[in-house]
């Protein structure tokens, strides 16, 4: 019976220890050996006994150019997106990704979690590789060690953004990955995230949101942590301890983008409205994140695609764009015209340029879509990734400290001369199917 206690003691003590570890380095290369790296094979599936591996039934092939040097000497790639998984701690993570092939270009998109987009359209030419760099945040549901949890929704009990894993989707054209290396970083700002369905990580093509475009235009140094979710309004987004997990992450210097109103205005209860219980949570979230070091910054909700007969945005979200200004100005918050940048973008694509930004299409465009999609709430990728640009340029209108965080060359962008939708285009996403 002591034997057996030791042999379960030691198999508990090294299950604990594998969960433990914060870095990891791994090569892609078939043939070589790379002296630090861990060599992965393309059959190696991943489970939580195997800590990492290639996901959800993806596999891909991996390629061997017979180099001089071992780490680029060959790389994986695939006729198909694939994905590949390691079980991390929560926190932030530094990674870093080499792209390229010695013989042929190369075209990579990289997202993590539930479609973040990481890295786009990462090109490079015959015999020339590319390093990039970013901060990731993973998290799951435990609030530290009280015993309470984020009160999650049906859907989000399989969402890989509260999962105890980091997941790379590796997908375009051609996407050539040498090698990979994941190291825990506990000095990267962190930039929380809390809204609704405009700000979430969709999980479904061709649903998308600012939230999940945001980290393409950040550098290493800064993570996003999206705890949006479809549905929330600032009650329920305190109520369901999404907040409260937002306090125990935090640390001096993070910053918090708070976006509700859409679902807010569906409230009618004596106290509700948007100058009553909307600006009471509003001015609750901000003094408590302060209180922890915080900076909280306000952004309005994002207008609908409601047009009036003269071409002009009508006002479907009533009074609460004006209340979030007014909190802002009351509590010295910086704050982020969305709802008025949003009216302009639409205004200038007018009627039916502006489709382009939504879910609207017809019955057929995509796999297993048999009805048509017509949704004027809630964004494709490009309008996504225009209003991403929109918080970009509220950041910079801010003076905010993270700017410095902002990838190089990124041009300044005006919603009234807004980028041609015609020539925006990301791969879809395989994980999901896409529904209606």
């Amino acid at each position: 019976m002591i034997k057996k206690s030791i042999i379960v003691l030691l198999l508990f003590s090294q299950a604990a220890t594998a969960q433990q570890i914060t870095s990891y380095k791994f090569s892609f290369g078939p043939a070589k050996e790379v002296p630090g790296y861990i060599k992965v094979d393309p059959s190696r599936k991943y489970s939580p006994e195997n800590a990492y591996g290639f996901d959800f039934g993806t596999i891909p092939f991996a390629i061997d150019r017979g180099g001089k040097k071992p780490l680029t000497s060959g790389f994986i790639t695939g006729d198909k997106p694939f994905f590949f998984s390691v079980s991390l701690p929560e926190g932030n993570y530094n990674i870093k990704i080499t792209f390229g092939d010695m013989k042929d270009a190369s075209l990579s998109t990289v997202r993590v979690e539930s479609r973040r987009l990481l890295f786009e359209k990462i090109k490079t030419e015959p015999g020339k590789f590319t390093k990039c760099e970013s901060t990731i945040n993973i998290r799951v549901p435990v609030i530290d060690d009280t015993g309470e949890q984020v009160k999650l929704k049906p859907r989000e009990l399989n969402k890989l953004d509260w999962d105890s894993k980091l997941t790379f989707e590796f997908t375009d054209k051609r996407p050539c990955i040498c090698a990979l290396e994941i190291t825990r970083t506990i000095d990267a700002v962190t930039v929380f995230l809390a809204g609704n369905s405009t700000v979430v990580d969709q999980d479904d093509d061709p649903w998308a949101s600012w939230g999940q475009m945001f980290p393409r235009f950040l550098k290493k140094g800064v993570a996003v942590s999206n705890h949006a979710e479809s549905g929330l309004s600032l009650g329920s987004f305190i109520s369901s301890n999404r907040f409260r997990k937002v306090l125990s992450m935090m640390k001096p210097g993070d910053f918090l983008f708070i976006e509700f109103g859409h679902n807010d205005m569906k409230e009618k209860g004596p106290g509700d409205g948007a100058f009553k219980s909307y600006s009471e949570r509003l001015r609750l979230m901000v003094t408590e994140f302060r209180k922890k070091g915080g900076i909280p910054v306000i952004v309005s909700p994002a207008n609908r695609r409601s047009f009036d007969d003269d071409g002009k945005i009508t006002n479907s979200l009533l009074d609460y764009p004006e209340a979030g200004k007014q909190v802002a100005k009351e509590l010295y918050v910086p704050f982020i015209d969305l709802n008025g940048m949003t009216k302009t973008l639409y205004e200038t694509l007018g009627p039916e340029k502006s489709q382009k930004l939504f879910v609207i299409y017809p019955a057929n465009t995509f796999p297993d879509q048999k009805e048509a999609l017509n949704d004027n709430t809630h964004f494709n990728s490009n309008g996504a990734y225009e209003l991403a640009k929109c918080i970009i340029e509220g950041i910079k209108d801010n003076n905010l400290a993270i700017k410095k965080y902002l990838i190089k060359g990124l041009p300044a962008y005006d919603p009234s001369k807004p980028d041609r939708f015609e020539e925006f285009s990301l791969p879809l996403s395989p994980h999901s199917p896409v529904t209606n």
